[in-house]
């Protein structure tokens, strides 16, 4: 005697985790929650519940791939034993260690941005030219408009990527600096001290 079929409906917090996990597969950038609420149609508690369920899935240690919230949103990024072979396959210029002249200048416009190179010069003591441009050739800087002043200098500030390889939701979870007041050098060492810290 034939078994009649037995339909499986699929749990709907299930199905909705799975939309979100192709929705921030096929994004180049993390998702704010409005945006994956927005494009799962769905509502907001059950999209916070189903990225809840994803982030166990997808939790370090657990998978190749890790779920996080970061720069504003959520996205994948590579599990901590996973790193070093993906960067091994794409070779990312942003995965090499910055120089010395570079982690000054990133905490610079990380902290005052948008700002000028001429600021960054006058703070660090030396020419930015070369670091600005190392920066923004490796996406952690971008241009935020120019000065008013006389030549219009460019301005800078940082970015999503930035925040994104550094870990950060946003700008303002960067260490405190308890006074940006003071004379150059102080704020130069403080700011150095920072840039260290963020990379040790």
């Amino acid at each position: 005697m034939e078994r009649p079929l037995r339909l499986v409906t699929a749990n709907p917090l299930d199905q909705l985790a799975r939309t979100l996990e192709a929705l921030l597969v096929v994004a180049g950038a993390p998702l704010p929650l409005e945006e994956l609420v927005a494009a799962a149609d769905d509502d907001g508690e059950r999209v916070e519940m189903a990225l809840g369920l994803l982030s166990e899935r997808y939790r370090e240690g657990r998978s190749g791939i890790v779920l996080e919230q970061v720069a504003g949103g959520w996205a994948f990024r590579a599990s901590r034993d996973a790193a070093v072979a993906c960067g091994r396959l794409f070779e990312r210029p942003v995965q090499r260690g910055l120089s010395q002249a570079s982690l000054e200048t990133l905490a610079i416009v990380a902290y005052l941005g948008p700002v000028t190179r001429p600021e960054i010069a006058r703070i660090r003591g030396v020419a930015a030219d070369s670091a600005v441009a190392g920066l923004v050739e490796r996406g952690l800087i971008s241009e935020a408009g120019r000065d008013d002043g006389v030549g219009g200098a460019v301005k800078y500030r940082t970015t999503p990527m930035f925040e994104r390889v550094f870990g950060l939701e946003s700008l303002s979870q960067l260490p405190r600096l308890d006074d940006l007041a003071g004379d150059v050098d102080d704020l130069r060492e403080r700011l150095h001290a920072v840039a260290e810290q963020r990379t040790a």
